[in-house]
Protein backbone atom coordinates (compact mmCIF):
# COMPACT_ATOMS: atom_id res chain seq x y z
CA UNK A 1 0.00 0.00 0.00
CA UNK A 2 1.35 3.50 -0.94
CA UNK A 3 0.94 6.46 1.36
CA UNK A 4 0.81 10.04 0.21
CA UNK A 5 2.20 12.75 1.83
CA UNK A 6 2.44 16.39 0.89
CA UNK A 7 5.22 18.07 -0.93
CA UNK A 8 8.25 18.12 1.31
CA UNK A 9 10.95 20.57 0.52
CA UNK A 10 14.70 19.30 0.65
CA UNK A 11 17.54 21.43 -0.97
CA UNK A 12 19.31 20.51 -4.13
CA UNK A 13 22.97 21.17 -3.39
CA UNK A 14 24.87 22.13 -0.24
CA UNK A 15 27.24 25.38 -0.90
CA UNK A 16 30.71 26.02 0.63
CA UNK A 17 31.59 29.25 1.41
CA UNK A 18 34.53 29.34 -0.43
CA UNK A 19 35.72 32.86 1.13
CA UNK A 20 36.00 31.56 4.83
CA UNK A 21 36.96 28.11 3.28
CA UNK A 22 41.06 27.32 4.59
CA UNK A 23 42.51 23.46 4.71
CA UNK A 24 41.34 22.96 7.85
CA UNK A 25 38.11 24.98 8.25
CA UNK A 26 34.96 25.24 5.75
CA UNK A 27 31.50 27.00 6.09
CA UNK A 28 28.63 24.57 4.54
CA UNK A 29 25.01 25.55 3.94
CA UNK A 30 22.46 23.69 2.72
CA UNK A 31 18.41 24.71 2.35
CA UNK A 32 15.72 24.62 2.43
CA UNK A 33 14.21 22.18 4.35
CA UNK A 34 10.98 21.96 6.33
CA UNK A 35 10.75 23.29 10.19
CA UNK A 36 12.65 21.52 12.55
CA UNK A 37 14.48 19.89 9.83
CA UNK A 38 17.73 21.97 10.67
CA UNK A 39 17.60 21.01 13.67
CA UNK A 40 17.01 17.40 13.23
CA UNK A 41 20.38 17.00 10.64
CA UNK A 42 22.56 19.72 12.05
CA UNK A 43 22.62 18.16 15.60
CA UNK A 44 23.23 14.57 14.47
CA UNK A 45 25.81 15.29 11.97
CA UNK A 46 27.38 17.21 14.77
CA UNK A 47 27.80 14.28 16.96
CA UNK A 48 28.58 11.98 14.66
CA UNK A 49 31.67 13.79 13.13
CA UNK A 50 32.86 14.83 16.59
CA UNK A 51 32.93 10.74 17.78
CA UNK A 52 32.52 9.00 14.56
CA UNK A 53 35.39 9.65 12.39
CA UNK A 54 38.17 6.91 11.76
CA UNK A 55 41.98 8.13 11.57
CA UNK A 56 45.04 6.44 12.50
CA UNK A 57 46.66 7.60 15.61
CA UNK A 58 49.88 6.31 17.47
CA UNK A 59 49.32 4.33 20.37
CA UNK A 60 52.18 2.87 22.32
CA UNK A 61 56.48 3.46 22.02
CA UNK A 62 58.97 1.83 23.09
CA UNK A 63 62.57 3.68 23.16
CA UNK A 64 66.21 1.57 23.41
CA UNK A 65 67.14 0.58 26.87
CA UNK A 66 64.49 2.37 28.40
CA UNK A 67 62.02 0.51 30.96
CA UNK A 68 59.17 2.59 31.32
CA UNK A 69 57.68 6.24 31.54
CA UNK A 70 58.57 7.42 35.14
CA UNK A 71 62.32 7.55 34.57
CA UNK A 72 65.01 10.22 32.93
CA UNK A 73 66.90 9.36 30.31
CA UNK A 74 70.67 10.32 30.00
CA UNK A 75 71.29 12.84 27.49
CA UNK A 76 67.98 13.55 26.63
CA UNK A 77 66.62 16.99 28.10
CA UNK A 78 62.77 15.85 28.45
CA UNK A 79 61.97 12.90 30.63
CA UNK A 80 59.83 9.66 29.45
CA UNK A 81 56.22 11.19 30.99
CA UNK A 82 56.84 14.89 28.92
CA UNK A 83 57.92 12.72 25.64
CA UNK A 84 54.69 10.62 25.91
CA UNK A 85 52.60 13.98 26.32
CA UNK A 86 54.24 15.41 23.39
CA UNK A 87 53.94 12.40 21.03
CA UNK A 88 50.16 12.59 22.06
CA UNK A 89 50.03 15.56 19.70
CA UNK A 90 51.10 13.55 16.60
CA UNK A 91 48.72 13.79 13.86
CA UNK A 92 48.80 10.97 11.23
CA UNK A 93 46.92 10.73 7.91
CA UNK A 94 46.43 7.83 5.61
CA UNK A 95 42.70 6.76 3.71
CA UNK A 96 43.08 3.07 3.21
CA UNK A 97 41.44 2.34 -0.09
CA UNK A 98 38.96 -0.95 -0.87
CA UNK A 99 41.96 -2.05 -3.42
CA UNK A 100 44.81 -1.90 -0.85
CA UNK A 101 44.77 -5.01 1.71
CA UNK A 102 43.63 -3.14 4.03
CA UNK A 103 44.68 -4.41 7.63
CA UNK A 104 43.50 -2.92 10.55
CA UNK A 105 45.85 -4.32 13.22
CA UNK A 106 48.52 -2.33 14.77
CA UNK A 107 51.88 -1.88 13.09
CA UNK A 108 54.91 -1.29 14.24
CA UNK A 109 57.04 1.93 12.42
CA UNK A 110 60.90 1.94 13.40
CA UNK A 111 63.27 4.25 12.96
CA UNK A 112 67.19 4.90 14.23
CA UNK A 113 68.19 8.01 16.03
CA UNK A 114 71.62 8.99 15.33
CA UNK A 115 73.11 12.15 16.70
CA UNK A 116 76.90 12.27 16.80
CA UNK A 117 79.44 14.89 18.29
CA UNK A 118 79.56 16.94 14.86
CA UNK A 119 75.39 17.19 15.11
CA UNK A 120 75.70 18.52 18.91
CA UNK A 121 78.63 21.35 17.63
CA UNK A 122 76.65 21.98 14.92
CA UNK A 123 73.49 22.63 16.88
CA UNK A 124 75.02 24.60 19.56
CA UNK A 125 75.32 21.27 21.84
CA UNK A 126 71.35 20.46 21.42
CA UNK A 127 70.06 18.73 18.74
CA UNK A 128 65.92 19.13 18.93
CA UNK A 129 64.24 15.42 17.31
CA UNK A 130 60.85 16.12 16.28
CA UNK A 131 57.55 13.30 14.74
CA UNK A 132 59.07 13.74 10.96
CA UNK A 133 62.67 12.39 12.27
CA UNK A 134 60.95 9.11 13.70
CA UNK A 135 58.19 8.15 11.44
CA UNK A 136 58.93 7.11 8.27
CA UNK A 137 56.82 8.43 5.52
CA UNK A 138 56.07 5.78 3.08
CA UNK A 139 52.69 4.55 4.80
CA UNK A 140 51.43 7.92 6.84
CA UNK A 141 51.39 11.51 6.03
CA UNK A 142 52.53 13.56 8.81
CA UNK A 143 50.26 16.52 9.59
CA UNK A 144 52.56 17.83 11.64
CA UNK A 145 56.39 16.84 11.08
CA UNK A 146 57.73 19.65 13.17
CA UNK A 147 55.98 18.64 16.46
CA UNK A 148 58.98 18.72 19.25
CA UNK A 149 59.31 15.27 20.71
CA UNK A 150 62.57 15.79 23.15
CA UNK A 151 66.29 17.36 22.65
CA UNK A 152 69.37 15.59 22.60
CA UNK A 153 72.58 16.96 24.78
CA UNK A 154 74.61 13.71 23.95
CA UNK A 155 75.67 11.58 21.29
CA UNK A 156 73.47 8.87 21.12
CA UNK A 157 72.45 5.97 19.15
CA UNK A 158 68.62 4.47 19.96
CA UNK A 159 66.00 2.73 18.13
CA UNK A 160 62.35 3.99 18.61
CA UNK A 161 59.14 1.63 17.94
CA UNK A 162 56.08 3.57 17.62
CA UNK A 163 53.03 0.99 17.46
CA UNK A 164 50.05 2.99 15.01
CA UNK A 165 46.25 1.77 14.83
CA UNK A 166 43.22 2.84 13.43
CA UNK A 167 40.32 4.14 16.11
CA UNK A 168 37.41 6.60 16.79
CA UNK A 169 36.79 8.71 19.43
CA UNK A 170 39.19 9.57 22.44
CA UNK A 171 40.77 5.91 23.59
CA UNK A 172 42.62 5.65 26.78
CA UNK A 173 45.69 3.21 27.26
CA UNK A 174 43.93 0.70 29.37
CA UNK A 175 41.48 -0.20 26.06
CA UNK A 176 43.90 -0.14 23.93
CA UNK A 177 44.67 -4.08 23.04
CA UNK A 178 48.20 -4.57 21.95
CA UNK A 179 49.25 -8.32 20.15
CA UNK A 180 53.00 -9.02 20.93
CA UNK A 181 52.89 -6.24 23.45
CA UNK A 182 56.66 -5.75 24.51
CA UNK A 183 57.52 -5.40 28.57
CA UNK A 184 59.31 -1.95 28.20
CA UNK A 185 56.29 -0.65 25.35
CA UNK A 186 54.41 2.38 26.83
CA UNK A 187 50.94 2.67 25.86
CA UNK A 188 49.59 5.93 25.84
CA UNK A 189 46.07 7.98 25.40
CA UNK A 190 45.14 8.44 21.93
CA UNK A 191 42.70 11.11 20.46
CA UNK A 192 41.31 9.53 17.09
CA UNK A 193 39.08 12.11 16.04
CA UNK A 194 40.05 14.47 13.31
CA UNK A 195 37.32 17.13 14.13
CA UNK A 196 38.39 19.18 16.64
CA UNK A 197 35.09 21.74 16.46
CA UNK A 198 31.56 21.81 15.03
CA UNK A 199 29.18 24.89 14.80
CA UNK A 200 25.72 24.36 13.19
CA UNK A 201 23.01 26.89 13.43
CA UNK A 202 19.75 27.15 12.02
CA UNK A 203 18.07 30.55 10.26
CA UNK A 204 14.60 31.24 8.68
CA UNK A 205 15.09 31.06 4.54
CA UNK A 206 11.99 31.89 2.48
CA UNK A 207 10.22 29.21 0.00
CA UNK A 208 7.67 31.51 -1.79
CA UNK A 209 5.60 33.26 0.39
CA UNK A 210 6.35 31.19 3.20
CA UNK A 211 9.19 32.53 5.36
CA UNK A 212 9.96 29.35 8.27
CA UNK A 213 11.57 27.04 6.33
CA UNK A 214 15.36 26.24 7.90
CA UNK A 215 18.26 27.07 6.16
CA UNK A 216 21.14 24.70 8.30
CA UNK A 217 24.98 26.13 8.10
CA UNK A 218 27.53 23.75 9.61
CA UNK A 219 31.18 25.15 10.02
CA UNK A 220 33.73 22.41 10.50
CA UNK A 221 37.12 22.24 12.10
CA UNK A 222 39.92 19.52 11.59
CA UNK A 223 43.16 19.16 12.41
CA UNK A 224 44.43 18.48 9.19
CA UNK A 225 43.98 14.29 9.71
CA UNK A 226 41.06 15.07 7.00
CA UNK A 227 39.71 17.83 5.33
CA UNK A 228 36.24 19.59 6.42
CA UNK A 229 34.97 18.34 3.01
CA UNK A 230 36.09 14.47 4.07
CA UNK A 231 34.81 14.76 7.55
CA UNK A 232 31.50 16.02 6.24
CA UNK A 233 31.23 13.19 3.75
CA UNK A 234 32.25 10.61 5.61
CA UNK A 235 29.70 11.48 8.36
CA UNK A 236 26.56 11.87 6.37
CA UNK A 237 27.55 8.19 4.38
CA UNK A 238 27.76 6.87 8.27
CA UNK A 239 24.42 8.54 9.41
CA UNK A 240 22.39 7.12 6.03
CA UNK A 241 23.95 3.90 7.17
CA UNK A 242 23.04 3.93 10.34
CA UNK A 243 19.36 4.77 9.39
CA UNK A 244 19.37 1.78 6.28
CA UNK A 245 18.07 -0.52 9.53
CA UNK A 246 14.55 1.49 9.78
CA UNK A 247 14.29 0.42 6.31
CA UNK A 248 12.99 -2.73 8.13
CA UNK A 249 10.07 -1.15 8.97
CA UNK A 250 7.65 -1.58 6.18
CA UNK A 251 4.45 -0.58 7.37
CA UNK A 252 4.02 1.09 3.84
CA UNK A 253 5.72 2.60 1.42
CA UNK A 254 5.42 6.72 1.40
CA UNK A 255 5.20 8.97 -1.70
CA UNK A 256 5.55 12.69 -1.51
CA UNK A 257 3.53 14.71 -4.13
CA UNK A 258 5.73 15.96 -6.61
CA UNK A 259 6.11 19.14 -8.75
CA UNK A 260 3.99 18.71 -12.20
CA UNK A 261 5.38 18.79 -15.50
CA UNK A 262 4.64 21.43 -16.55
CA UNK A 263 5.79 23.04 -13.01
CA UNK A 264 9.27 21.77 -13.89
CA UNK A 265 9.46 22.85 -17.14
CA UNK A 266 8.59 26.73 -16.13
CA UNK A 267 11.63 26.53 -13.79
CA UNK A 268 13.53 24.68 -16.44
CA UNK A 269 13.10 27.77 -18.79
CA UNK A 270 13.18 30.63 -15.50
CA UNK A 271 16.32 28.90 -14.73
CA UNK A 272 17.64 29.38 -18.44
CA UNK A 273 16.81 33.13 -18.40
CA UNK A 274 18.40 33.91 -14.74
CA UNK A 275 21.91 32.13 -16.02
CA UNK A 276 22.25 34.44 -18.92
CA UNK A 277 25.14 36.84 -18.92
CA UNK A 278 24.26 40.68 -18.81
CA UNK A 279 25.93 40.86 -22.31
CA UNK A 280 23.53 38.52 -23.91
CA UNK A 281 21.00 40.63 -23.78
CA UNK A 282 20.35 44.21 -25.59
CA UNK A 283 20.88 46.61 -23.62
CA UNK A 284 22.91 50.52 -24.17
CA UNK A 285 26.58 51.01 -23.70
CA UNK A 286 25.71 52.98 -20.51
CA UNK A 287 23.64 50.83 -18.70
CA UNK A 288 26.06 47.47 -19.56
CA UNK A 289 28.63 49.21 -18.42
CA UNK A 290 26.89 50.47 -14.79
CA UNK A 291 25.88 46.95 -14.23
CA UNK A 292 29.20 45.50 -14.51
CA UNK A 293 30.65 48.25 -12.35
CA UNK A 294 28.47 47.25 -9.89
CA UNK A 295 29.80 43.54 -10.30
CA UNK A 296 26.40 42.20 -11.77
CA UNK A 297 27.14 39.92 -14.19
CA UNK A 298 24.45 37.60 -14.38
CA UNK A 299 20.53 38.09 -14.76
CA UNK A 300 19.91 36.32 -11.49
CA UNK A 301 22.01 38.98 -9.89
CA UNK A 302 20.08 41.83 -11.71
CA UNK A 303 16.88 40.70 -10.79
CA UNK A 304 17.66 39.92 -6.93
CA UNK A 305 17.73 43.50 -6.72
CA UNK A 306 15.20 46.16 -5.67
CA UNK A 307 14.09 48.99 -7.53
CA UNK A 308 15.09 51.32 -5.39
CA UNK A 309 18.70 50.33 -5.07
CA UNK A 310 19.32 50.23 -8.21
CA UNK A 311 19.12 53.94 -8.25
CA UNK A 312 22.14 53.74 -5.62
CA UNK A 313 24.72 52.94 -8.25
CA UNK A 314 27.37 54.99 -9.49
CA UNK A 315 26.45 56.54 -12.20
CA UNK A 316 23.17 54.95 -13.11
CA UNK A 317 20.05 56.98 -13.64
CA UNK A 318 16.31 57.15 -14.27
CA UNK A 319 17.16 56.58 -17.54
CA UNK A 320 19.19 53.38 -17.76
CA UNK A 321 16.42 51.94 -14.88
CA UNK A 322 14.04 52.02 -16.95
CA UNK A 323 15.90 50.74 -20.04
CA UNK A 324 16.81 47.78 -17.68
CA UNK A 325 13.15 47.09 -15.95
CA UNK A 326 11.78 47.11 -19.82
CA UNK A 327 13.76 44.95 -21.20
CA UNK A 328 13.57 42.57 -18.09
CA UNK A 329 9.58 42.84 -18.85
CA UNK A 330 10.17 41.20 -22.48
CA UNK A 331 11.48 38.36 -20.50
CA UNK A 332 8.94 38.02 -18.22
CA UNK A 333 11.32 38.88 -15.19
CA UNK A 334 11.27 41.71 -12.91
CA UNK A 335 13.44 43.81 -10.34
CA UNK A 336 13.13 42.45 -7.22
CA UNK A 337 12.05 39.34 -7.44
CA UNK A 338 11.59 35.85 -5.28
CA UNK A 339 14.01 33.60 -5.74
CA UNK A 340 14.64 31.66 -2.93
CA UNK A 341 12.32 28.38 -4.67
CA UNK A 342 15.70 27.87 -5.94
CA UNK A 343 17.54 29.14 -3.18
CA UNK A 344 18.97 32.28 -4.34
CA UNK A 345 19.28 35.34 -3.15
CA UNK A 346 21.27 38.68 -3.32
CA UNK A 347 23.89 37.32 -1.11
CA UNK A 348 24.90 34.20 -3.22
CA UNK A 349 23.24 34.51 -6.66
CA UNK A 350 26.77 34.71 -8.19
CA UNK A 351 27.77 31.71 -6.81
CA UNK A 352 23.85 29.61 -7.63
CA UNK A 353 24.17 31.11 -11.01
CA UNK A 354 27.92 29.19 -11.29
CA UNK A 355 26.91 25.99 -9.86
CA UNK A 356 23.54 25.99 -11.69
CA UNK A 357 25.78 26.22 -14.94
CA UNK A 358 27.93 23.74 -14.08
CA UNK A 359 25.51 21.25 -12.87
CA UNK A 360 24.00 22.09 -16.55
CA UNK A 361 27.81 20.93 -18.03
CA UNK A 362 27.98 17.72 -16.20
CA UNK A 363 24.23 16.47 -17.19
CA UNK A 364 25.02 18.04 -20.86
CA UNK A 365 28.53 15.74 -20.93
CA UNK A 366 26.30 12.50 -19.27
CA UNK A 367 23.93 12.57 -22.47
CA UNK A 368 26.32 12.80 -24.64
CA UNK A 369 28.14 9.58 -23.00
CA UNK A 370 25.44 7.90 -23.14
Amino acid sequence: MMVKFGRIEKPRKIYIDEESATKNFARFTAEPFERVMGHSLGNALRRILLSSLETPGIISMRIESVPHEFMAVEGIVEDMTNIVLNLKGALLRCLPTEDEAYNRDPRILTSKIDVSQSDLDKNEGHVKITLGDVIPEDIFEIVNPELHLFTVTKPMKRQIDLRVGYGRGYVPSERHILPNKLVDEIVIDTSFSPVRLVNYFVENTRVGQDTDYDRLVLEVTTDGRLTPVEALSFASQIAIKNFDVFGQINAHDLVFDQVSREHRKDDDELLDKLMLRIDEIELSVRSTNCLASANIDTIAELVCIPEKRMLEFRNFGKKSLNEIKAKLSDMNLSLGMDLSSFGINTDNAKEKVKDLIDERKVVKEKKNIA
